[in-house]
Order: C-alpha cells, then structure tokens, then sequence
C-alpha cells in the first residue's frame, strides 16, 4: 500500500515537471519581434516583425497616439516614429493577436 502511495508521488511529479518545461517552451514561442532604433533625427522609432504563418492585428502606442495595422505573415510593419525626442524604447507600447480574433482590424491597411 505504501509503495503505491509513492508510485503515485512520482508519478505526479513528474507529470509536474512535463508540464513546466512545456509550459516554458511554449512561452518562448514568440510570433513577433520587436526592433527598436533611433533615427538620423534622434527620434526613437519601432518595427514589428511576424515570425508566423498568420496574418496578426497589431498596434502600436505612444504618448497616446495608437497605430493600428495590419501585418502580413512573416512580414515586418513600417518604422514607427515617437512624436518627440524626449521619448525613448520604454515609452511605445506593442500588441498583436491573430487577426480571425479580431475582424474590426481587416479594415486597417498593412
């Protein structure tokens, strides 16, 4: 009885360990990447790369001023300008999903 009771605890240990390293290889799984970079002006500006095989609605935000688009599959969106140059790298937000979860973003160019 006491051997089945520990069969059991490995048991579920190991599944628990499965589950992280999964759950870890998963998160590491991106579809975008981000480049930051400055230009010959000094403004800070941000490209979004699509590492999938999907098209993805995206924004980009700064200071308020939201850009939203479109970005075809393995595609990168245009350069994106922060509006003064007191802004730098923290200051832009990013966001992107699968576009079949949000259709109101069809309607937006690349």
């Amino acid at each position: 009885m006491v051997q089945c009771y520990i069969w059991s605890m490995k048991s579920y240990y190991s599944l628990f360990i499965g589950l992280f390293f999964v759950t870890n290889t998963l998160a590491k799984n991106t579809h975008v990447e981000i480049k930051h970079s400055y230009t010959i002006d000094g403004y800070a500006q941000i490209k979004v790369l699509n590492n999938i095989k999907k098209e993805l609605a995206c924004y980009v935000a700064i200071d308020g001023h939201k850009s939203k688009f479109r970005l075809p599959p393995l595609k990168a969106s245009q350069w994106h300008k922060a509006t003064s140059k007191r802004y730098d790298h923290t200051n832009f937000s990013t966001w992107c999903d699968l576009i079949e979860f949000y259709p109101q973003y069809k309607k937006y160019k690349y």
